[in-house]
């Protein structure tokens, strides 16, 4: 800080002003601080469009699931012989938070949750080895057991449904086809197919027969598997050149086994057809698929971390429309599950926000400060926004649902601060000072208070960042966001806006002053800049903004010019005279205003008392219920929620 007393228009009444370091060396480097201005506004558009837009936010869930399959067995057995057997292993593992099991028919699952601090790839071998030391001592007719890890990524962001009236079979091979066109998107890491009928050849062994003929179950099964085979018959050189050799013996005719020889008894050959009755028909369906009363096939769309959902649906949105000629005409393709829908949503909604803010915050300030005025006011909300996105890719933050919603909780808080630093070198330029050391003097005066506010606000959320637990790495990033919009905001305000301001500023006294020629190329740049990304991105929004900015500038220079004039006139004299006399009236009545607020506050916190419901996880009346879902339920389709 440096100060010191002031001449010029008010140097008889020997005022001193406190000048800001950090915006008065901005103003003196004004050409420095437009290049960072023309800097932060196209960077900033490249950020936000190549910030990955994603549903939920990327961490880690420490949770580990064991799960073992026992069939045919109760679920005491099941608690007893394995999932007990499994716990007392996983118990001993040291960063272990919470241990939960549940035992059903033919089922256990022991969830292992670990401390938020935990290197999960170490908690997952830690947890393999405590199974490997367990497995001897499950039953040996029960599977081995399979760890499961919980990861956000893996869930699917969109699920495309075939259905038609030709069977599942059919629509099987034409999903196989869909799912491969999918995978070779970059974006997408996999994609699942669920439901439909897969065809398989069916051998039905006659007991009877086998004792009969004296042939084993074996016999039979290594007579097909030594038939189905290709087998290699190295290379042959015919003239110079080499041919490599094979023998085809895999089966194009599921027929062809009811032909194969099994052994020879009495110098007979035995065939399969002697012992089994052969069917090509359907495998045993393992996934089941329906949407709504019909039957479809199902592909689960995985796209890869970090990759821009919003980009990922429209590119396999362009697979589908691609390949619909191909298919048969009764297909139904839909699509269900599209988390793009909600992200593209917010996106809009945020798009839509800060213009609607950009308008509303000039219309109002037009009755206080005049237009060319409050246009400086409203640079601050994108200028801070394309700073906060610029931070917010630096960081590796995807733009989630989390990060949308802080945005937009944000952009109200925005013009707080330039609001005030701007009214302030307005008033400092109408007492006669140079707009230069207006912007100098003035910001100074407000540096202080407009930082401690700031602070104030950015205190509040700061806590939150060290919220433990899950929730806490799920929705760190509300606070993150806040803090990094509010910063770049007082930023703005201190850097950029008292910059603008001593080149641009002037009061509104008479006819306003025409911008120099620098103003107009600056203006026209910046505009023609944001527009450009504004098109690219979406043209109608481009097209509404601009004919929404005519129609202000139109409805400004015929009617709202000449209500501000009066309304600065007479209105605000009124307003401000209304509000001294209920000031003074407070201040001379302390002991009264003092006794109102202390009712007010017990009576707020009696109606709380009084009527405020309490927090419950489930009614009085119902018991906890208990979800069963089936490893290989297709999402999208209806879950049954039993009570026990």
């Amino acid at each position: 800080m440096s100060e010191g007393a002031d001449k010029g228009p008010l140097a008889g009444t020997r005022r001193t002003f406190k000048e800001f370091r950090l915006t008065s060396m901005a103003v003196e480097h004004s050409t420095s601080v437009l290049v960072l201005f023309l800097f932060v506004t196209i960077a900033g558009l490249l950020a936000y469009r190549s910030i990955p837009k994603e549903s939920f936010p990327e961490f880690e869930m420490p949770i580990v699931a064991v799960n073992t399959i026992y069939p045919g067995v109760s679920p005491s057995d099941v608690e007893s012989l394995v999932t007990r057997k499994i716990e007392e292993e996983l118990n001993s593992i040291s960063d272990v938070r919470d241990l939960t099991s549940t035992s059903v028919e033919g089922y256990s699952s022991v969830v292992v949750e670990f401390e938020t601090a935990t290197d999960l790839n170490e908690a997952l071998q830690q947890v393999r080895e405590k199974v490997d030391l367990a497995r001897p001592e499950l039953p040996s007719d029960a599977e081995d057991p399979f760890i499961m890890e919980f990861d956000m990524s893996e869930v699917p962001v969109m699920q495309v449904n075939l259905s038609g009236g030709y069977g599942l079979v059919r629509l099987k091979e034409l999903g196989e086809e869909l799912q491969e066109r999918i995978e070779s998107i970059p974006a997408i890491l996999r994609v699942g197919l669920r439901g439909g009928l897969e065809r398989q050849v069916k051998v039905d062994v006659d007991l009877a027969r086998l004792q009969y003929y004296n042939v084993s179950f074996d016999d039979v099964i290594s007579a097909i598997r030594q038939e189905n085979v290709n087998i290699p018959g190295g290379a042959i050189d015919v003239n110079g050149v080499n041919y490599l050799v094979r023998v085809d013996g895999e089966f194009d005719d599921p027929t062809v086994i009811r032909d194969l020889v099994v052994t020879t008894a009495a110098g007979r050959p035995i065939y399969v057809r002697d012992l089994a009755t052969v069917e090509f028909g359907f495998a045993e369906r393992e996934t089941y698929a329906r949407l709504g009363d019909e039957p479809v096939v199902t592909l689960d769309v995985v796209k890869r971390s970090g990759e821009n959902i919003i980009a990922t649906a429209a590119a396999v949105r362009a697979e589908i429309d691609a390949m619909r000629p191909l298919f048969p005409p009764s297909t139904v393709v839909s699509v269900t599950s599209d988390m793009s829908d909600d992200i593209g949503m917010m996106v809009n909604s945020l798009q839509n926000n800060i213009i609607s803010g950009l308008i509303l915050i000039v219309g109002v300030l037009l009755f206080v400060l005049g237009l060319r005025t409050s246009i400086f006011v409203a640079i601050s909300i994108p200028t801070s926004m394309f700073l906060s996105f610029i931070v917010i890719q630096l960081l590796g933050v995807s733009m989630n649902m989390v990060v949308l919603f802080s945005l937009i909780l944000a952009l109200g808080l925005l013009v707080d601060n330039a609001s005030v630093i701007v009214e302030n070198i307005y008033r400092f330029i109408e007492e006669g000072w140079t707009r230069r050391e207006a912007c100098k003097k003035a910001t100074g005066e407000v540096a202080i208070p407009v930082i401690a506010a700031t602070a104030t606000t950015l205190a509040a959320f700061t806590p939150l960042l060290f919220w433990p637990g899950m929730a806490g790495e799920f929705m760190k990033y509300l606070p993150l966001t806040l803090i990094v919009t509010l910063s770049s905001s007082l930023f703005v305000a201190l850097v950029i806006v008292p910059t603008l301001c001593s080149i641009f500023l002037n009061p509104d006294r008479g006819r306003p002053h025409k911008l120099n020629r620098n103003g107009r190329i600056l203006l026209g740049v910046v505009a023609a800049i944001a527009l450009v990304v504004i098109a690219a991105a979406n043209p109608l929004t481009a097209g509404l903004l601009v004919v929404t900015a005519a129609l202000v500038w139109l409805l400004h220079r015929a009617l709202l010019d000449r209500i501000s004039r009066v309304f600065m006139a007479k209105g605000l004299p009124r307003l401000v005279g209304w509000y001294e006399r209920r000031l003074r009236w407070a201040l001379n009545n302390r002991a009264i205003v003092l006794a109102g607020s202390i009712v007010a506050f017990l009576g707020t916190i009696g109606l709380y008392l009084t009527f405020a419901a309490p927090v419950e996880y489930f009614p009085e009346d119902i018991p906890p219920a208990v979800l069963y879902v089936s490893v290989e339920a297709t999402v999208g389709t209806s879950a049954e929620v039993t009570n026990e």
